[in-house]
């Protein structure tokens, strides 16, 4: 085997496992697993639902108002937001948009971010169980029920995440972007983990722990819902996860702003292994295997995807040689140019080569990131 065909190997087999292979190795063994029936508890435990902010009063009023609208018992359920950020009178603005008998408004704490928030927050909060979510969800109205009930009715849960849905899961909604795909590919990816063993993190949109389990984050910390899970997996706790517990992001995803949250959310996986590295250990580990597969070998594929281009045009020189090769790149240029001159396919392809360009660029300055360990990523 020549260099060339052995970098196409390498690539070939290390993009197939990462986005085909794992994920169907992960549903087929969650097969074979039984779940035991969810257990409906004696008593529902007190529940705060936590929320880090730096919004103006009218979008948290929005928020904290779907927190409350839940079929949860009122006298059990109270919302905590820590406002980053936010002057003296912005506070009160937001206190007097709120319902102040069960809902709390603290400043964050110094630092900024949403780890200065959610720190602030829960030192305010008074539940039994932290329900977590962002300002652009709305919770059905039994999500909170369903993730209190899981975390109760299985003592080796720690956290348990929710099934984040896009505008595209709505059965009438058109033109779904490749977001939509990834994202219904990763609820069932999450899924089958958690039947196996833990989720390899959560989505920061919707996801609950026990109270008793919190320990403050680190100033500047990017990801949230993947650091609490894996550091509590570490310890030996379970990560699960609920698809019947929905929040709905009403934003619609474009290019742009995907690749922002994309570029923030992947350098984050960065910085969890530069400051948790027993995440990288076998033995440290539990999900060893999980959490190689579903993050790291992701963060790996646009360097395997060039590896893949150099190999390929290595084996083609080695195959059919040099003025054969020329000819073979001048076909797929036409073949380029075709496909822009017809208008219904040139927008397909438009679109979805955007997309994929914009997740490696992400990857890419992630990457970057990550090498110089610049954290400072919010926007």
């Amino acid at each position: 085997m020549s260099a060339s065909e052995l970098a196409c190997a390498i690539a070939v087999g290390v993009i197939g496992w990462t986005w085909l292979g794992y994920p169907a190795v992960i549903w087929l063994l969650s097969r074979f697993r039984v779940e035991a029936p969810i257990a409906a508890p004696v008593s529902l435990p007190t529940v705060t639902a936590v929320l880090a902010s730096r919004d103006d009063a009218d979008s948290i009023a929005a928020r904290v108002a779907d927190f409350l609208a839940s079929d949860y018992p009122a006298e059990s359920l109270n919302v905590v937001v820590g406002v980053d950020g936010a002057s003296d009178d912005l506070l009160v603005a937001i206190r007097a948009a709120c319902c102040p008998q069960r809902v709390t408004i603290v400043p964050a704490d110094s630092g900024g971010g949403k780890v200065a928030g959610l720190n602030a927050a829960v030192r305010a909060a008074t539940g039994e169980v932290l329900v977590f979510s962002d300002i652009q969800q709305r919770f059905a109205p039994d999500a909170i029920r369903i993730l209190a009930t899981r975390l109760v009715s299985d003592a080796r849960l720690s956290v348990v995440g929710g099934a984040l849905q896009l505008p595209g899961d709505l059965p009438a909604a058109e033109g779904r972007s490749p977001v939509y795909w990834y994202w219904a590919m990763e609820r069932q990816l999450r899924a089958a983990e958690a039947r196996l063993h833990s989720s390899v993190g959560v989505s920061g949109s919707i996801y609950a722990m026990r109270r008793a389990q919190w320990h403050p984050m680190p100033s500047h910390l990017i990801l949230d819902d993947v650091w609490l899970p894996m550091r509590l997996v570490m310890g030996g706790g379970r990560v699960g996860y609920d698809l019947a517990a929905k929040a709905w992001d009403a934003r619609s995803a474009t290019v742009a702003a995907e690749k922002v949250r994309k570029v923030r959310t992947l350098t984050g996986n960065f910085q969890l292994m530069a400051w948790l590295p027993g995440v990288l250990v076998p033995f440290r580990n539990p999900i060893w295997l999980q959490f190689v597969s579903h993050k790291l070998l992701r963060l790996m594929t646009p360097w395997l995807l060039m590896l893949l281009a150099i190999g390929m045009s290595g084996v083609l020189l080695e195959r059919i040689g040099s003025a054969a090769m020329l000819r073979l790149l001048g076909a797929a240029g036409l073949a380029a140019v075709l496909v822009l001159l017809w208008p219904t396919a040139r927008g397909k392809a438009l679109r979805v080569t955007g997309w994929v360009w914009s997740l490696q660029v992400a990857l890419v300055e992630a990457t970057m990131n990550g090498m110089r360990g610049r954290w400072d990523v919010w926007r």
